[in-house]
């Protein structure tokens, strides 16, 4: 009895067995998040679906067909960028199982994703979000401990919640931080942001212990490690307090972050350590808000512009 065009592909490969052990390759030899992997096996997928699950049909053409239908469904430059490296990924991972004859995606151009300036706020704006005055329940103990330390450190939001209280070194102005790929990095943070950490470890985060919460620097109410969808609630929060402020994320502040660091003298490679970026043409995006920063300033200011 023959099984649908859509389980079982050439070889004698089940789709299944295909997508999962693709799947088994992102996590364990890969070490991509959860996110990114979802994402791919999404991505996979619709591929196999636009063959009808005919692993061995797939060449360049089918992979530029298939791009080209994502494109005219009115996909982001973004997701077109992230389906051709999966894509990719995809069929080098096939050839070497000996699933596909050829590698049909060396021959696929790469799609780049648009790049637009991200939002920030400037840095009188930056301080007014950070200077609103909290009480001192254990709430805003952690929700202040949490803003100024995503703008001290530009840190993701995902390493945020991550934190340990063992992670942060009082001494040394500094927290260890577990990036993407799993890299550690140590970023420096002020004294604001010391003492927001400390006034929550001391006064606030007690109260809301549990035997769940571990070593978890931030807590939510019901004593578990804060989660980001959380953090991103307590940002837009405490932005809508201020008059005046764009509504941004945890991200916006990560953006704020580094431009503020450029604006004030740091140089490139320092700021591309502190946001843990792998690679410097990803930082060099914030030189660019500066530089418009600048040009606006001279537009203001300078009575021949």
């Amino acid at each position: 009895m023959e099984q649908d065009d859509g389980l079982r592909m050439s070889g004698g490969v089940d789709r299944d067995e295909v997508v999962a052990e693709f799947g088994r390759h992102l996590r364990t030899e890969r070490d991509l998040s959860p996110h990114t992997v979802r994402a791919y096996l999404t991505d996979v997928n619709s591929l196999l679906d636009h063959v009808d699950g005919r692993l061995q049909v797939i060449d360049v053409g089918v992979l530029r067909a298939w791009l080209a239908g994502q494109h005219q469904a009115g996909k982001a430059r973004a997701t077109l960028a992230r389906r051709t490296a999966c894509a990719r990924t995809f069929t080098a991972y096939c050839h070497r199982r000996g699933w596909l004859a050829a590698d049909p995606g060396l021959l696929l151009g790469s799609a780049r994703a648009a790049r637009p300036l991200p939002s920030v706020l400037d840095q009188d704006q930056a301080q007014a979000v950070l200077e609103v005055p909290v009480a001192g329940e254990p709430k805003e103990l952690r929700d202040q401990a949490i803003l100024e330390l995503l703008y001290a450190t530009g840190v993701r939001v995902s390493e945020l919640c991550s934190l340990d209280v063992d992670d942060v070194d009082r001494d040394r102005h500094v927290i260890r931080v577990l990036g993407k790929g799993r890299k550690e990095r140590s970023v420096p943070f002020g004294l604001p942001a010391l003492r927001a950490v400390d006034r929550w470890c001391i006064h606030g985060r007690p109260l809301w212990m549990r035997v769940r919460s571990g070593a978890a620097l931030f807590l939510g109410v019901r004593g578990g490690r804060i989660d980001a969808g959380t953090v991103r609630r307590v940002v837009h929060a405490r932005l809508a307090k201020v008059e005046g402020v764009p509504d941004m994320g945890p991200h916006g502040l990560r953006h704020s972050a580094a431009t503020h660091l450029l604006e004030g003298g740091a140089d490139l490679r320092s700021v591309q350590e502190v946001l843990g970026h792998a690679s410097l043409n990803t930082t060099q995006i914030y030189t660019h808000v500066s530089i418009e920063r600048l040009r606006a300033a001279y537009r203001q200011a300078h009575p021949r512009a």
